[in-house]
């Protein structure tokens, strides 16, 4: 089974490029649903989130407003935050991956917004790279609801910088040129990796923490 790692900033379209890919028959895992299921009533952070930040979960769910004001801008605590969710996520996803292979999978692609930011990227074959031009990642973020320039930029912070992700990219898609021309680009990519002679050009190693909620 072939394993991509599918990356970008906020607003380039990487959630509508991850749904190409699945169009195109990949299996799609993606890390934040993952840390949704851990945050549900019954979810496995529920209890350590609510130990290490007391207030934060409500009836029985973590409350990720609440949570979010408990981390401030604290690198310590997101951090402590991060060293609870990275191995159930781990754990989860690692299940995911050998169930769909066992199925005959031949394709799947891991939906990680932190992707290199976390050394998620030594856990694929590959990694594709989302992107688009500077104007239209703004215009596209600031149109979304209750989204300010100073949150956009608090997110962009924590980012690596779009330009070092193309740098570091096997393969990009450019979203820049409208949905149609990304479309092509996946069903390029999904044909490039799934021919016999193509070779991988990481080394698939044992996946590290992947998401950085």
């Amino acid at each position: 089974m072939i394993v991509l790692g599918l990356t970008g900033s906020i607003g380039m379209g990487k959630s509508t490029t991850t749904a190409m890919f699945a169009e195109e028959g990949a299996l799609v895992w993606n890390a934040d649903e993952a840390v949704h299921r851990l945050y549900a009533p019954g979810g496995a952070a529920v209890a350590p989130v609510a130990e290490a930040f007391p207030g934060s979960v409500v009836e029985g769910a973590v409350d990720r407003d609440r949570l979010a004001a408990a981390l401030g801008r604290d690198a310590a605590a997101f951090r402590r935050l991060e060293s609870i969710v990275h191995p159930l996520v781990l754990r989860g996803r690692l299940k995911d991956l050998a169930a769909a292979e066992a199925r005959g999978v031949k394709l799947a692609v891991l939906d990680i917004p932190l992707l290199f930011e976390t050394g998620g990227d030594a856990a694929v074959d590959a990694v594709v790279v989302v992107t688009a031009p500077a104007e239209v990642q703004a215009e596209r973020v600031l149109a979304r609801p209750g989204m300010t320039r100073e949150r956009f930029e608090a997110i962009l912070a924590r980012q690596l910088p779009d330009a070092e992700k193309r740098r570091r990219a096997d393969f990009l898609v450019d979203t820049g040129g409208g949905f149609e021309a990304a479309r092509v680009r996946v069903r390029e990519i999904v044909g490039t990796v799934l021919s016999p002679d193509w070779k991988p050009p990481r080394r698939r190693l044992p996946p590290g923490p992947e998401t950085g909620h």
